[in-house]
Protein backbone atom coordinates (compact mmCIF):
# COMPACT_ATOMS: atom_id res chain seq x y z
CA UNK A 1 0.00 0.00 0.00
CA UNK A 2 1.47 3.36 -1.08
CA UNK A 3 0.83 6.47 1.04
CA UNK A 4 -0.35 9.56 -0.86
CA UNK A 5 -0.44 13.22 0.23
CA UNK A 6 -2.65 15.75 -1.58
CA UNK A 7 -1.51 19.38 -1.46
CA UNK A 8 -4.22 21.51 -3.06
CA UNK A 9 -5.98 24.67 -1.82
CA UNK A 10 -9.15 24.20 -3.92
CA UNK A 11 -11.46 21.92 -1.87
CA UNK A 12 -13.31 20.66 -4.95
CA UNK A 13 -10.14 19.69 -6.82
CA UNK A 14 -8.72 18.11 -3.65
CA UNK A 15 -11.90 16.05 -3.25
CA UNK A 16 -11.70 14.85 -6.86
CA UNK A 17 -8.02 13.96 -6.43
CA UNK A 18 -8.84 11.97 -3.29
CA UNK A 19 -11.71 10.12 -4.97
CA UNK A 20 -9.54 9.17 -7.93
CA UNK A 21 -6.65 8.02 -5.75
CA UNK A 22 -8.90 5.95 -3.49
CA UNK A 23 -10.35 4.08 -6.47
CA UNK A 24 -6.96 2.38 -6.58
CA UNK A 25 -6.72 -0.36 -3.97
CA UNK A 26 -2.93 -0.02 -3.83
CA UNK A 27 -3.05 3.62 -2.69
CA UNK A 28 -4.26 5.36 0.46
CA UNK A 29 -4.56 9.09 1.11
CA UNK A 30 -2.82 9.92 4.39
CA UNK A 31 -3.52 13.64 4.37
CA UNK A 32 -4.87 16.69 2.52
CA UNK A 33 -3.08 20.01 2.94
CA UNK A 34 -4.17 23.41 1.62
CA UNK A 35 -0.67 24.89 1.35
CA UNK A 36 2.94 23.83 1.16
CA UNK A 37 3.81 24.87 4.72
CA UNK A 38 1.22 22.47 6.19
CA UNK A 39 2.59 19.64 4.04
CA UNK A 40 6.18 20.43 5.03
CA UNK A 41 5.27 20.33 8.73
CA UNK A 42 3.57 16.95 8.24
CA UNK A 43 6.64 15.51 6.52
CA UNK A 44 8.85 16.41 9.49
CA UNK A 45 7.34 13.53 11.45
CA UNK A 46 5.64 11.41 8.79
CA UNK A 47 6.58 9.70 5.55
CA UNK A 48 4.74 9.36 2.24
CA UNK A 49 5.40 7.74 -1.12
CA UNK A 50 3.59 10.11 -3.47
CA UNK A 51 2.67 13.78 -3.47
CA UNK A 52 -0.22 15.09 -5.62
CA UNK A 53 0.79 18.74 -5.83
CA UNK A 54 -0.62 22.04 -7.10
CA UNK A 55 1.55 25.07 -7.89
CA UNK A 56 -0.61 28.05 -6.99
CA UNK A 57 -1.30 28.06 -3.22
CA UNK A 58 -1.09 30.59 -0.38
CA UNK A 59 1.67 30.71 2.27
CA UNK A 60 3.99 28.34 0.37
CA UNK A 61 3.38 27.38 -3.25
CA UNK A 62 4.14 24.05 -4.91
CA UNK A 63 7.53 25.04 -6.32
CA UNK A 64 8.68 26.37 -2.94
CA UNK A 65 7.47 23.22 -1.19
CA UNK A 66 9.18 20.86 -3.61
CA UNK A 67 12.40 22.90 -3.52
CA UNK A 68 12.47 22.60 0.28
CA UNK A 69 11.65 18.89 0.17
CA UNK A 70 14.57 18.23 -2.19
CA UNK A 71 16.91 20.31 -0.01
CA UNK A 72 16.04 17.91 2.81
CA UNK A 73 17.05 14.95 0.59
CA UNK A 74 13.47 13.66 0.57
CA UNK A 75 12.94 11.62 -2.61
CA UNK A 76 9.15 11.41 -2.46
CA UNK A 77 7.61 11.01 -5.92
CA UNK A 78 5.53 13.95 -7.14
CA UNK A 79 2.69 14.24 -9.67
CA UNK A 80 1.77 17.82 -10.50
CA UNK A 81 -1.93 18.59 -10.94
CA UNK A 82 -2.03 22.29 -11.74
CA UNK A 83 -3.09 25.08 -14.06
CA UNK A 84 0.52 26.26 -14.36
CA UNK A 85 1.63 25.66 -17.96
CA UNK A 86 4.22 28.42 -18.46
CA UNK A 87 7.72 27.41 -19.41
CA UNK A 88 9.32 28.74 -16.23
CA UNK A 89 7.22 26.56 -13.94
CA UNK A 90 7.47 23.49 -16.16
CA UNK A 91 11.27 23.73 -16.32
CA UNK A 92 11.58 24.31 -12.57
CA UNK A 93 9.39 21.36 -11.70
CA UNK A 94 11.09 19.02 -14.15
CA UNK A 95 14.44 19.94 -12.62
CA UNK A 96 12.99 19.07 -9.20
CA UNK A 97 12.16 15.56 -10.36
CA UNK A 98 8.38 15.39 -10.85
CA UNK A 99 7.33 12.11 -12.45
CA UNK A 100 4.23 13.41 -14.23
CA UNK A 101 2.47 16.69 -14.99
CA UNK A 102 -1.31 17.00 -15.40
CA UNK A 103 -3.00 20.22 -16.48
CA UNK A 104 -6.32 21.22 -14.95
CA UNK A 105 -9.00 20.33 -15.88
CA UNK A 106 -7.90 16.72 -16.26
CA UNK A 107 -9.65 13.45 -17.07
CA UNK A 108 -9.80 10.37 -14.86
CA UNK A 109 -8.06 8.16 -17.42
CA UNK A 110 -5.07 10.53 -17.62
CA UNK A 111 -4.90 10.78 -13.81
CA UNK A 112 -5.09 7.00 -13.55
CA UNK A 113 -2.31 6.65 -16.10
CA UNK A 114 -0.09 8.85 -13.93
CA UNK A 115 -0.78 6.68 -10.88
CA UNK A 116 0.06 3.55 -12.86
CA UNK A 117 3.36 5.09 -13.97
CA UNK A 118 4.19 5.90 -10.35
CA UNK A 119 3.57 2.31 -9.23
CA UNK A 120 5.49 0.88 -12.17
CA UNK A 121 8.51 3.06 -11.37
CA UNK A 122 8.39 2.17 -7.69
CA UNK A 123 8.35 -1.54 -8.46
CA UNK A 124 11.21 -1.24 -10.93
CA UNK A 125 13.30 0.71 -8.43
CA UNK A 126 13.01 -2.10 -5.88
CA UNK A 127 15.48 -4.14 -7.94
CA UNK A 128 19.20 -4.37 -7.30
CA UNK A 129 20.25 -4.42 -10.96
CA UNK A 130 18.55 -3.24 -14.15
CA UNK A 131 18.39 -4.35 -17.77
CA UNK A 132 18.63 -1.76 -20.56
CA UNK A 133 14.93 -2.19 -21.28
CA UNK A 134 14.05 -1.48 -17.64
CA UNK A 135 16.28 1.59 -17.62
CA UNK A 136 14.64 2.79 -20.84
CA UNK A 137 11.28 2.46 -19.14
CA UNK A 138 12.44 4.41 -16.08
CA UNK A 139 13.88 7.26 -18.12
CA UNK A 140 11.07 7.45 -20.67
CA UNK A 141 9.55 10.93 -20.68
CA UNK A 142 6.76 11.04 -18.08
CA UNK A 143 5.23 14.39 -18.91
CA UNK A 144 2.33 13.02 -20.92
CA UNK A 145 1.70 12.98 -24.63
CA UNK A 146 3.37 15.53 -26.87
CA UNK A 147 2.07 16.87 -30.16
CA UNK A 148 2.10 14.67 -33.22
CA UNK A 149 4.66 16.85 -35.01
CA UNK A 150 7.01 16.79 -32.04
CA UNK A 151 6.77 13.02 -31.72
CA UNK A 152 7.48 12.49 -35.40
CA UNK A 153 10.51 14.76 -35.14
CA UNK A 154 11.78 12.46 -32.38
CA UNK A 155 12.09 9.54 -34.74
CA UNK A 156 8.84 7.60 -35.13
CA UNK A 157 8.76 5.58 -38.33
CA UNK A 158 5.68 5.53 -40.57
CA UNK A 159 6.02 1.82 -41.31
CA UNK A 160 6.25 0.91 -37.62
CA UNK A 161 3.33 3.17 -36.80
CA UNK A 162 1.27 1.55 -39.55
CA UNK A 163 2.16 -1.95 -38.29
CA UNK A 164 1.03 -1.16 -34.74
CA UNK A 165 -2.09 0.67 -35.84
CA UNK A 166 -3.11 -2.15 -38.19
CA UNK A 167 -2.67 -4.64 -35.35
CA UNK A 168 -4.91 -2.51 -33.12
CA UNK A 169 -7.50 -2.23 -35.90
CA UNK A 170 -7.53 -5.99 -36.32
CA UNK A 171 -8.42 -6.41 -32.62
CA UNK A 172 -11.03 -3.66 -32.14
CA UNK A 173 -12.82 -5.31 -29.22
CA UNK A 174 -9.67 -6.34 -27.33
CA UNK A 175 -8.01 -4.50 -24.47
CA UNK A 176 -4.28 -5.01 -25.04
CA UNK A 177 -1.20 -4.38 -22.91
CA UNK A 178 2.00 -2.98 -24.41
CA UNK A 179 3.64 -6.35 -23.63
CA UNK A 180 1.05 -8.21 -25.71
CA UNK A 181 1.33 -5.76 -28.59
CA UNK A 182 5.14 -5.87 -28.48
CA UNK A 183 5.14 -9.67 -28.67
CA UNK A 184 2.71 -9.75 -31.58
CA UNK A 185 4.42 -7.08 -33.72
CA UNK A 186 7.97 -8.12 -32.72
CA UNK A 187 9.07 -4.84 -31.16
CA UNK A 188 10.33 -3.90 -27.70
CA UNK A 189 7.77 -2.87 -25.08
CA UNK A 190 9.45 0.54 -24.70
CA UNK A 191 9.18 1.16 -28.45
CA UNK A 192 5.53 0.15 -28.46
CA UNK A 193 4.75 2.50 -25.59
CA UNK A 194 6.21 5.45 -27.52
CA UNK A 195 3.90 4.71 -30.42
CA UNK A 196 0.91 4.12 -28.13
CA UNK A 197 1.47 7.58 -26.61
CA UNK A 198 1.41 9.05 -30.11
CA UNK A 199 -1.83 7.20 -30.95
CA UNK A 200 -3.37 8.36 -27.66
CA UNK A 201 -2.47 11.92 -28.58
CA UNK A 202 -4.16 11.44 -31.95
CA UNK A 203 -7.21 9.89 -30.19
CA UNK A 204 -6.96 6.77 -32.34
CA UNK A 205 -6.80 4.60 -29.23
CA UNK A 206 -7.90 4.91 -25.60
CA UNK A 207 -6.19 3.65 -22.47
CA UNK A 208 -7.36 2.37 -19.11
CA UNK A 209 -5.92 0.56 -16.09
CA UNK A 210 -6.47 -3.15 -15.42
CA UNK A 211 -6.39 -3.92 -11.68
CA UNK A 212 -7.39 -7.58 -12.04
CA UNK A 213 -4.02 -9.01 -13.02
CA UNK A 214 -3.16 -10.26 -9.54
CA UNK A 215 0.14 -8.37 -9.63
CA UNK A 216 0.80 -4.74 -10.41
CA UNK A 217 -1.90 -2.88 -12.43
CA UNK A 218 -1.40 -2.82 -16.21
CA UNK A 219 -2.12 -0.08 -18.72
CA UNK A 220 -4.39 -1.47 -21.44
CA UNK A 221 -5.15 0.01 -24.85
CA UNK A 222 -8.10 -0.30 -27.20
CA UNK A 223 -8.61 0.89 -30.77
CA UNK A 224 -11.24 3.60 -31.31
CA UNK A 225 -13.31 3.21 -34.46
CA UNK A 226 -13.70 6.49 -36.31
CA UNK A 227 -17.25 7.81 -36.40
CA UNK A 228 -18.43 8.86 -39.85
Amino acid sequence: MYKVMIVEDDPMVASINRQYVELNKYLTVTGHFSNGQEALEYLKTNSADLLILDVYMPVMDGVELLTEIRKQKNHIDVIMVTAATDGTHVKQLLSLGVIDYLVKPFEYIRFNHALARFMEHRELLNQETFSQQQLDSLFESPVGQVSAQEVLRKGLQEKTLETILNFMKSHPSNSLTSETIAEEVHLSRVTVRRYMNYLLDKKQIISDIDYTTGGRPSIIYRYVKSQK
